[in-house]
C-alpha cells in the first residue's frame, strides 16, 4: 500500500513542481459547478497538483454567461486557476481506464455526481477505496444520499428549503435569494477542511477514508444562531429585513448623504456611538442601557439615532466612527469593496498565469513559508490531455523500473 503523496516533481515531463504546504498532493477533481471546483481550486492554490476531469461538453459553468473574458465565462474563470484540465468520457473504454489511472496516481478524488452514479463506472468510493484503500475521497451532494439523494444540488434550492430565503428580505416582501451562492461556497469550505483533516489522519493511519458533505447540512451548520435559536428556544426566526434579532443598532441607517451600517455589540461601543452623534445622555437612557434593552425598545432609539445621524454624510461618519472604534461601514459596491480593501494593505487582486496574464482575488489564507501561488491560468477543456498521458506513462515506467 502506498501511503505517500505522490510527488510528481521529479518524473520526465513533471505536472507540477510548487512549494506550497500541499506540494506533492495530487487530487482528481471529478466536480463541477462550484462547490467542488472552488474547493479544488483552494487546494491548487496551496500548491496540489489537480488534475480536472471534464467531459467532453466541459464544465457547466464554461458556458454560464455573462459576463464574460476574451469570449470565456469570469465564472468559470473565478474557481478552476492553478488546475489541468483533461476531457474525458467514461462511456469509452480508453478514456475510462484514463480515469481510472489518473485517480490510481491521486491521493484526492472529489466528485459531486449523484449519489450512485459513478459505480457503473467502477469510479465509485466503495471499488476504488478496495485495491487503494488510502485514498482520500470525497463526494459532494445536495441532500445527502439517503432520501434527497434524486434531488438535484443547486444552491438556490437549498437557500429556501433550509429557510435562508426566508430570512432574507423585509417582512413586507418575498424571502430574497443571497447574491452569491452562499451554501455552495460554504459546502466546498467544508469539503475542503474534510480533506485536510482526513489527510492528516492518513499520516498516521496508512488509510484514507470516505469524506461526505452536502449543501443542506452545510447550510444548517452556516445558519448558526438561527437553526440554534430554534433548537433551543423553540422560536422560529422571523424575516426583519437588515436587522438583527438580538442585538441592537445592527442595521444600516440614512444620513444625509448615503447609508450607513451601524454594527454595535456591546455597551461601551453604544456609549462610544452616543458621543460622537453628541447624544451622550442616551447612552445612560434606562430604555437603552444594555443590549436587551436596546434590541427590546429598537423602534424608540432608531429615530433617535437618524435624527442625530443626518446632521453628517455617511462617509465622514464613517471616518469618525472608525476613529473611535465604533464598528460602521458604509454599503459599497463590489468595485468600492476591493478599492477598499486595498487602501488598508490587504492586497485582495494578484496576477494570474506564468506572465501574470490575469487579475484574480488572492487566495484568503496567509502562509509565513510556503504562500499561496498563482502559476497556471483556467485551462481551456482538454488543454492538458498530452501533459497527464505524458505524466502517467512516466508513472508507469517509474513503477515498472521499481518492480524490476
Amino acid at each position: 500500500m502506498n501511503n505517500q503523496p505522490h510527488d510528481i516533481s521529479d518524473l520526465t515531463g513533471p505536472m507540477d513542481s510548487t512549494s506550497g504546504p500541499l506540494s506533492g498532493i495530487v487530487v482528481a477533481d471529478l466536480s463541477r459547478v462550484l462547490a467542488g471546483p472552488y474547493g479544488t481550486m483552494l487546494l491548487a492554490d496551496m500548491g496540489a497538483t489537480v488534475i480536472k476531469i471534464e467531459s467532453r461538453q466541459g464544465d457547466d459553468t464554461r458556458a454560464w454567461m455573462p459576463p464574460v473574458l476574451d469570449g470565456k465565462s469570469t465564472y468559470y474563470m473565478s474557481i478552476n486557476r492553478n488546475k489541468r484540465s483533461v476531457a474525458l468520457d467514461f462511456n469509452d473504454p480508453e478514456d475510462l481506464e484514463t480515469a481510472r489511472r489518473i485517480i490510481g496516481r491521486a491521493d484526492v478524488v472529489v466528485e459531486n455526481f449523484k449519489p450512485g452514479s459513478l459505480a457503473k463506472y467502477n469510479l465509485d468510493y466503495a471499488t476504488i477505496a478496495a485495491t487503494q484503500p488510502e485514498v482520500v475521497y470525497a463526494s459532494i451532494t445536495g441532500f445527502g444520499t439517503a432520501g434527497g439523494g434524486a434531488l438535484p444540488g443547486y444552491d438556490l434550492m437549498v437557500q429556501a428549503i433550509s429557510g435562508l430565503m426566508d430570512l432574507t428580505g423585509s417582512p413586507e416582501t418575498e424571502g430574497f435569494r443571497s447574491g452569491v451562492a452562499i451554501f455552495d461556497v460554504i459546502t466546498g469550505l467544508h469539503t475542503t477542511i474534510g480533506i485536510l483533516a482526513a489527510l492528516r489522519e492518513r499520516e498516521h493511519t496508512g488509510r484514507g477514508q470516505l469524506v461526505e458533505t452536502n449543501l443542506l447540512s452545510s447550510a444548517q451548520s452556516g445558519l448558526v444562531n438561527q437553526t440554534a435559536g430554534y433548537l433551543l428556544s423553540g422560536s422560529v426566526p422571523e424575516r426583519m429585513g437588515n436587522e438583527h434579532p438580538s442585538i441592537y443598532p445592527y442595521e444600516p441607517f440614512p444620513t444625509a448623504q448615503g447609508p450607513l451600517i451601524i454594527a454595535v455589540g456591546n455597551d461601551g461601543q453604544f456609549r462610544r456611538l452616543c458621543n460622537v452623534l453628541g447624544i451622550p445622555g442616551i447612552a445612560a437612557d434606562e430604555r437603552f442601557c444594555t443590549p436587551p434593552l436596546r434590541s427590546r425598545n429598537r423602534t424608540e432609539l432608531r429615530p433617535i439615532l437618524v435624527d442625530a445621524l443626518s446632521t453628517n454624510d455617511a462617509q465622514s461618519w464613517f471616518d469618525l466612527l472608525t476613529e473611535q472604534n465604533v464598528p460602521a461601514a458604509p454599503i459599497n459596491s463590489i468595485a468600492q469593496g476591493i478599492d477598499y480593501a486595498e487602501s488598508i494593505g490587504l492586497d485582495p487582486v494578484v496576477r494570474v498565469g506564468p506572465a501574470g496574464e490575469m487579475p484574480g482575488i488572492r487566495h484568503p489564507i496567509g502562509f509565513s513559508r510556503t504562500p499561496a501561488r498563482y502559476d497556471l491560468l483556467p485551462p481551456d477543456l482538454d488543454a492538458d490531455r498530452e501533459h497527464i498521458l505524458n505524466w502517467l506513462g512516466a508513472e508507469s515506467r517509474l513503477a515498472a523500473q521499481s518492480r524490476a
